[in-house]
C-alpha cells in the first residue's frame, strides 16, 4: 500500500469513530436540493476526502462529497478528467465514455477505503452508498444525475461506483452554469430556492474546445463502456 493511501485510510478511520460520522449511513436522502449558480472551478480534492493524489473536482460538489465521505469509508479514484489552464492533463486519460460528467468535474469514481478487487465485505458500505443514491435502478435520487453500479456495464461491486451530479447542459471541458446539490455545508454562492427541481433545458450549440477545465455535455442517461472497455 502506498504511503498516501495509508494516511488517507488512517484519517478516514478516525473520522468514522466520531459520532456524527458513524451515524450517517442510515440517514435518508436529503429531502430537498438547490441549484448553485456560483462560478465553478476545478480544484484539488481536500485531504478530508480520501482520494488518489492529484484528483480534482468542481468545487461546487465538494460539500456534498465531504458529507458523503464522512459517512461511508470510500476512496475516490478519479474526478475531473481533462486539461487545466496551464496545459497539463489531470485524471484518467481516455478512461471515460464520450460526454462523461468526468469531463466537467461533476463526477467521481469510488472504491472501498480498504482496497479489494473482489465483491466482498469491503464493498458493503459502497453498496449501501449506491443504494442510498439510487434506490431503484436508473432512478437516482436528486441531486444525482447518473449512478453507475451493479447492473451497469463496467461498474459495480468489485469494480467501482460512479456518482454524477445534475447540472446545466454544457460543452465538454466547460464549466456548467449551475449544479444541483443537497443542502449540506455553507452555500457556494447564489442559489435557486431550496427544493427547486432542475429545469428542463436544451443543450446549447457546442463551443470551440477550450484550453482549461470544466465540463462535458451530460446527456447520456446510462453507463457503458468506451471502445477501450473502460467505464463512465
Amino acid at each position: 500500500m502506498n504511503p498516501s493511501r495509508a494516511i488517507a485510510i488512517a484519517a478516514a478511520l478516525v473520522c468514522l469513530l466520531l459520532p456524527a460520522a458513524s451515524a450517517g449511513a442510515a440517514e435518508p436522502p436529503p429531502a430537498s436540493t438547490r441549484l448553485v449558480y456560483a462560478p465553478g472551478k476545478i480544484v484539488p480534492i481536500p485531504a478530508s476526502i480520501p482520494h488518489e493524489p492529484g484528483d480534482m473536482v468542481d468545487k461546487r460538489i465538494l460539500p456534498d462529497l465531504r458529507w458523503i465521505a464522512k459517512r461511508y469509508p470510500l476512496y475516490v479514484t478519479d474526478g475531473y478528467s481533462g486539461p487545466l489552464p496551464n496545459g497539463t492533463h489531470v485524471g484518467c486519460d481516455e478512461c471515460h465514455v464520450k460526454d462523461s460528467d468526468h469531463y466537467n468535474g461533476l463526477a467521481v469514481d469510488i472504491v472501498p477505503l480498504e482496497p479489494s478487487s473482489r465483491c466482498d465485505s469491503h464493498w458493503t458500505a459502497i453498496t449501501e452508498l449506491a443504494l442510498w443514491a439510487e434506490p431503484e435502478q436508473n432512478k437516482p435520487v436528486p441531486p444525482f444525475r447518473w449512478i453507475g453500479y451493479d447492473g451497469d456495464a463496467g461498474h459495480g461491486c468489485g469494480n467501482h461506483l460512479h456518482l454524477s451530479w445534475n447540472h446545466s447542459p454544457v460543452a465538454q471541458f466547460q464549466l456548467a452554469e449551475w449544479v444541483e446539490v443537497f443542502p449540506v455545508g455553507p452555500a457556494e454562492g447564489e442559489t435557486a430556492p431550496r427544493g427547486k427541481r432542475v429545469p428542463k433545458a436544451k443543450a446549447p450549440p457546442a463551443k470551440a474546445g477550450p484550453t482549461g477545465p470544466a465540463g462535458g455535455i451530460s446527456q447520456v442517461k446510462f453507463g457503458g463502456l468506451s471502445p477501450r472497455g473502460t467505464g463512465d
